[in-house]
């Protein structure tokens, strides 16, 4: 192999970890809303936790952010407003991406 070919290498073993590092985030990101959305709805234990594991799955319905606050909104119902969803998720992010790279080895 050659330098170039070895760089080339290199930036896409680079671009695919912080792919994969975003998507963690992402998740973790959207377990901790879930957990803070239920704690609004009153669950508690497996039933939060359960909420949360649905809220992960909503995101894969379209790219974005909209198919999670859509259910999280909704699922609300006036208890928190989508502005108010959408500002937690954004204090939120930060976390999750702190908590994913300290959890690396």
């Amino acid at each position: 192999m050659t330098t170039f070919d070895n760089r080339e290498q290199a930036f896409e073993t680079k671009y695919a970890h912080d792919e994969e590092m975003q998507f963690k985030a992402q998740a973790r990101c959207n377990k901790m809303l879930g957990l803070w959305a239920a704690r609004l709805l009153g669950k508690t234990g497996a039933d939060a936790e359960a909420y949360a594991r649905d809220v992960i799955k909503s995101d894969f319905e379209e790219a974005g952010f909209e198919d999670v606050l859509r259910k999280v909104s909704g699922d609300l119902d006036g208890l928190a407003s989508p502005e108010d969803v959408r500002e937690k998720r954004a204090a939120l992010l930060p976390e999750a991406k702190a908590q994913i790279l300290n959890s690396m080895p």
